[in-house]
């Protein structure tokens, strides 16, 4: 028990290790404490510019903070001249939370965002939206489900979807369990959400997910693709399911990050980078 009571103070000072380059806001408060944006802004950039933003939204089935997963690649994506963002919601195991409140926080980001425009300098017909598993969930699960009455539409608009061995399917009895019960995990799911007109998505999934099944992103591609959607499916052979993450393969790292550089270059929603050396896995 004094192990588990240690571990996250280490964990603390690694995230502001990691976050020393970023500027923090707090937008949104809990009665466990603040929920902060910690954001990536580009070499010249100043208020009032009109850039891509890109905001990041941690996995970990909403369970534990990780919210410096992503950092390298909104360093990346900075350096290509978008405003960046890592983004904190409530987890489980500081909020006694579940996914339909990450996406509550998610959807009070977009809108305190909104507000404090252009401070930001935010192009608001570019925005992406970027997750991994559980936070490539909420990122679909703002784009793609109709709204419910009374249910305002979301601040901004997601012009493109980048998802990392994301959830498409939240009915496995494991997953569900963290919702507030079924008929919420089916009205967002991925699977069952499938609509025309959604948003460019890019994904990228291991072959060997065992949990994020490869098998069910191949079904999601198709379904989109039916009803004419742009969605590619970018596959890793061999790979298992956090092999995106720099700290486990740089290689799968620049691979995929290369491969969302171009996505975002051939939506017009980058400019082309000066030496487009950058390597490319392979669409499916």
């Amino acid at each position: 028990m004094s192990l588990l009571q240690k571990t996250p103070l280490i964990g603390q000072a690694r995230q502001r290790e990691m976050l020393k380059s970023a500027t923090s806001f707090e937008y949104q408060r809990t009665k466990e404490g603040p929920l902060l944006a910690h954001f990536f802004t580009p070499l010249g950039f100043e208020p009032g510019d009109r850039r891509p933003l890109v905001v990041f939204l941690h996995g970990g089935f909403w369970e534990s903070p990780m919210s410096t997963q992503f950092v390298p690649h909104c360093l990346h994506f900075a350096q290509r001249g978008a405003v960046t963002v890592t983004l904190e919601t409530r987890v489980a195991s500081v909020h006694g939370s579940g996914p339909e409140e990450a996406l509550d926080d998610l959807r009070h980001f977009l809108q305190w965002l909104l507000e404090h425009d252009p401070h930001f300098g935010v192009d608001p017909e570019k925005v992406i939206i970027g997750g991994a598993a559980g936070g490539a969930f909420l990122a679909l699960a703002l784009a793609l489900p109709k709204l419910r009455k009374g249910e305002s539409p979301p601040a901004y608009q997601a012009a493109a979807l980048l998802l990392f061995s994301a959830l498409l399917d939240p009915l496995p009895r494991t997953i569900l369990a963290r919702f507030k019960d079924r008929s919420t995990a089916k009205r967002l799911s991925p699977l069952r959400a499938v609509r025309r007109k959604a948003p460019p998505i890019i994904l990228f999934h291991g072959k060997k997910d065992r949990v994020t099944p490869f098998a069910t992103a191949e079904k999601f591609r198709r379904a989109m693709r039916w009803r004419r959607n742009q969605v590619e499916l970018v596959d890793f052979e061999n790979a298992e399911h956090s092999f995106f993450n720099f700290n486990v393969s740089g290689f799968h790292y620049e691979l995929s990050v290369a491969a969302a550089d171009r996505f975002l270059v051939d939506l017009k929603l980058l400019d082309p980078a000066p030496d487009d050396d950058l390597p490319l896995a392979s669409p499916a």
